[in-house]
């Protein structure tokens, strides 16, 4: 999951700020724990450093330092933009960036206890990002195509679930991705999307959803990709609020989007069992949430 021959410690960091951004340098620095592709560092009270771990999370790096400065002012919600980008140097061979903080508690680990205002929340964030992107948008190799292109990786995920790990029945959990698959495809315009929503990418303040963040996989494709947000991130009750508010998703998309919730359930608790076992890139948080989750989509 990490390159193990780059060491990125504090010291390093400052180094890097001292070279390139001097005058962002005596601001105090502190690692924050979670990241994958990336490793974090508050910088000051209103700023983080965002430094790849790995060498793949270079353009996606490069990407969110393009896009995030042309869709962060039209979103309502608080959103990392770049401050500052670093360059590779004989200290740190790769890019990295000065990013604007986003104040607030990862869902992963805390919950929402106003749905209704989420709900409300989550639609206008995605109605106001959900617009016809651009020919240039970027499109992502693993992730925006119609459900039945992805039945393998659904079915590794469904099969690599521990035994005992998967309280649902997974003839239920199956029915309701063979749905998606036999959905409709999309057949509007390319729209933007954040395409990772999931627990760890979204902070709550107050009870609800405050700001969203790690855009790294920002694409513009079919909008049921960021729709299953409706039973990934919001409690039980609240999806249909959601989608009320957000007004524009037909009964085709809001089955492929279910389909799609199912499979990024199975994902965060394939990556919760493998934190909980030590592996490296575990993230024992995701296991709870992945399963509340799924209980949500087998519910609707």
């Amino acid at each position: 999951m990490t390159d193990s021959e780059i060491e990125i410690t504090t010291d390093l960091v400052r180094e890097l700020l001292q070279e390139q951004h001097p005058d962002l340098a005596g601001l105090a620095i502190r690692e924050v724990a979670g990241g994958w592709g990336n490793q974090m560092w508050r910088l000051g009270d209103e700023l983080a450093v965002r430094m790849p771990r790995m060498e793949g999370a270079t353009d996606l790096l490069r990407k969110e330092c393009r896009w995030l400065p042309v869709l962060a002012p039209r979103l309502p919600l608080p959103v990392p933009t770049p401050v500052r980008i670093g360059q590779p140097s004989a200290r740190f061979p790769r890019p990295w960036s000065v990013m604007t903080w986003v104040p607030g508690e990862p869902l992963d680990y805390t919950s929402i206890s106003r749905g209704d205002h989420s709900a409300d929340t989550l639609a206008g964030f995605l109605r106001a990002l959900h617009v016809e992107a651009p020919t240039e948008a970027p499109t992502m190799s693993d992730r925006g195509a119609h459900p039945k292109k992805c039945t393998d990786g659904f079915e590794d995920f469904l099969q690599g679930v521990a035994p005992g790990g998967l309280a649902a029945d997974v003839r239920a959990v199956r029915a309701v991705w063979d749905d998606a698959v036999a959905a409709p495809e999309w057949e509007g315009p390319r729209v933007w999307l954040h395409g990772d929503l999931h627990p760890a990418n979204v902070v709550v303040s107050d009870g609800t959803l405050s700001g969203v963040i790690d855009f790294d996989a920002m694409f513009a494709g079919d909008p049921a990709w960021d729709l299953a947000a409706a039973w990934v991130l919001l409690p039980a009750g609240a999806g249909r609020r959601f989608f009320e508010v957000y007004a524009y998703a037909d009964e085709a998309t809001v089955r492929r989007a279910r389909g799609l919730a199912a499979m990024k359930s199975l994902f965060l608790i394939l990556m919760g069992q493998a934190g909980d076992r030590g592996l490296p890139g575990g993230k024992p948080t995701w296991g709870p949430a992945g399963r509340a989750a799924l209980d949500r989509v087998l519910a609707a």
